[in-house]
């Protein structure tokens, strides 16, 4: 039996990740903590144990956890390993389990949710505490760390950095005024060879989406690639001269990449759009006092 096909999709909405990082800049003081051992922490149900086991070669039967395993093997949390030998699902081999990151978002939720959109920011395990006082970042923490106490939740130390004025979230670099591209990120993209394949094209084009925002008409010349994306698995993948000039001219954005700066509230907004036979585009922008746009 395969788990993750048993298992109805949860779908728990998850949080935007660009808005996330909007609202954690534009703030004096920050302190960004990491999940220990994330879904590590959230305890299987008793009746539900049995589910996840998996068998050991040269050993019989199948191993049972009382709670999950480690992400990186299943997907799934564990407290304590269970040795004893079991009858259940002994062919059973379990991978990733598909709602993993739903349950452990709804438990974050839950527990910081008079928190989230105030002081407190978290996708999955990775939490941020922002102040735009400097005076109120201590007593912020405080009440983070007393939930995270009542609920006997951990976070990796060696991942945490308290009380700064700029730090990566989400796989960007925020600061008081504006937020930044990772230069690892632009580098992995700047670096890479012409696709070869249709699965090398989507690893890029996954790469590229997560920095989009700071590619001019991204949605323009993400399109020069959707032919090659609609290739059935008996076509030939030929990348071309257009091809790899839309690619070149996405590496000339990343080389110099825009810094930008999340809209400020109580200020007009200006909405552009614009549309072709082949693609749509918009852009909001707010006029800064000095009359720049941001």
């Amino acid at each position: 039996m395969n788990l993750n096909e048993a298992s109805p999709k949860d779908e728990y909405p998850m949080p935007m990740a660009d808005m996330l990082v909007d609202g954690a800049a534009h703030n004096q003081m920050l302190s960004f903590m990491d999940g220990n051992a994330g879904y590590n922490q959230i305890i299987v149900a008793e009746e539900d144990i049995h589910m996840p086991a998996f068998m050991c070669p040269g050993h019989i039967g199948a191993f049972e956890y009382t709670a999950g395993l480690d992400v990186s093997v299943l997907d799934w949390t564990t407290n304590t390993f269970n040795c004893q030998v079991s009858a259940v699902n002994r062919y059973q081999r379990p991978n990733s389990l598909r709602n993993a990151g739903a349950t452990y978002q709804r438990a974050m939720n839950s527990i910081f949710h008079d928190m989230i959109g105030h002081f407190l920011e978290v996708y999955i395990d990775d939490v941020v505490i922002k102040s735009p006082e400097k005076g109120d970042h201590v007593s912020n923490l405080k009440r983070q760390f007393l939930r995270m106490r009542q609920h006997k939740l951990k976070m990796n130390h060696r991942k945490c950095v308290f009380g700064v004025q700029a730090g990566n979230f989400l796989g960007f670099l925020v600061h008081q005024r504006r937020i930044e591209i990772d230069k690892n990120k632009a580098k992995s993209i700047m670096e890479a060879l012409p696709p070869r394949n249709k699965k090398e094209l989507q690893s890029l084009l996954g790469k590229i989406n997560f920095l989009r925002r700071f590619i001019s008409n991204s949605a323009g010349k993400i399109q020069h690639f959707s032919s090659l994306l609609r290739l059935k698995e008996e076509q030939t993948f030929k990348w071309e001269e257009h091809h790899q000039q839309a690619f070149e001219e996405i590496k000339h954005y990343l080389s110099n990449p825009l810094v930008m700066s999340p809209p400020k509230r109580g200020r007009p907004l200006k909405l552009y759009v614009s549309a072709s036979e082949v693609s749509t585009g918009s852009l909001l922008v707010q006029d800064k006092k000095e009359g720049r746009n941001m």
